[in-house]
């Protein structure tokens, strides 16, 4: 087995924006099905510690954060692109827009909608995991959330009103992905959702060419199999580290990768590969075997490990 693995779960935004790029470009996946909330002692098995959802395996290579994914489906995998009209820079772009500009007023109205009905163990893992919500004024702050997702809403409606049919022009991309999936979470987890967007007459009949994405050829696969897979496999050949970049770290060295925005869950590991858009660390798990874990460059803390 040598296609892509995800390792999800069904409610994640994130996730979805991943299998919507699995799903535009037509690929066959195995699908490893991932715990809500902590412990998560396979996917940790396999990352170091990263949390985030979701996790893309090829092999014994790790990638980490729905940016590096579709740069490195893109490489596996070029056709269909990802980048209309070469747009890459600007897809890529829209990342920081649309994953944390969009994506946090849109969690938070989830959570403070949704509050009184959650788990209490689910609301004890989110605290720890989302640094960026006021747990305590949550559901007082509703209304000021909805002011925030309707305008990051507007500026969607507003790039579709000339008649285009994606969010970039003629051709889908993930651009589309980026703009879209906040809005799936909406429709998923807000009770409102239709009210709070149905002022906005060019949305729904984009999202529906969005979802006809669809999500690929998706295979059920076991965390245990994964597992395996990736400790009889062997990462691929370094791509380097790059001389001018301003830490200064060289090949083998020992390092921690962390995200700088919330989950910030550090990885251990050995320096493998560091370039503009790529950071790549070498580890040893009992049961994955010694694999490499790739987080995108642009995001994430690298410090010497102490």
């Amino acid at each position: 087995m040598t296609g892509p693995i995800l390792h999800h779960f069904d409610l994640s935004p994130f996730a979805e924006k991943a299998r919507l790029m699995l799903g535009l470009k037509a690929l066959s996946w195995h699908s490893v099905e991932i715990p809500i909330v902590m412990p998560k002692p396979d996917l940790v098995a396999l990352t170091g510690g990263y949390r985030k959802t979701p996790v893309l395996q090829v092999g014994a290579d790790v990638y980490c954060d729905t940016r590096l994914l579709a740069l490195e489906l893109e490489r596996r995998f070029p056709a269909p692109t990802l980048f209309p009209g070469g747009n890459r820079g600007l897809s890529l772009a829209l990342a920081a827009w649309s994953d944390r500009s969009f994506f946090d007023p849109g969690a938070g109205l989830s959570m403070g909608l949704n509050k009184a009905g959650l788990p209490k163990v689910v609301i004890d893992d989110r605290k720890a995991f989302f640094n960026f919500m006021d747990f305590d004024r949550l559901e007082s702050d509703v209304p000021h959330l909805g002011t925030q997702f309707r305008a990051h809403a507007e500026l969607v409606n507003d790039q579709l009103s000339d008649g285009r049919p994606y969010f970039l022009g003629a051709e889908p991309g993930l651009a589309d992905i980026h703009a879209y999936f906040p809005l799936w979470m909406a429709r998923a987890n807000i009770p409102t959702a239709d009210e709070l967007l149905g002022v906005y007459e060019h949305l729904a009949p984009w999202e529906a060419r969005i979802r006809g994405f669809g999500h690929g050829e998706r295979h059920a696969l076991g965390a245990d199999e994964a597992l395996s897979l990736a400790s009889r496999s062997r990462p691929e050949p370094s791509t380097g580290v790059d001389a001018r970049d301003p830490l200064g770290l060289a090949a083998g060295a020992a390092v921690v990768v962390t995200p700088d925005d919330y989950g910030r869950v550090p990885v251990e590991g050995e320096l493998y590969a560091l370039n503009r858009h790529e950071v790549a660390v070498r580890r040893t798990d009992p049961r994955a075997g010694t694999v490499v874990v790739h987080f995108p460059r642009a995001g994430y803390r690298v410090d010497p490990r102490a």
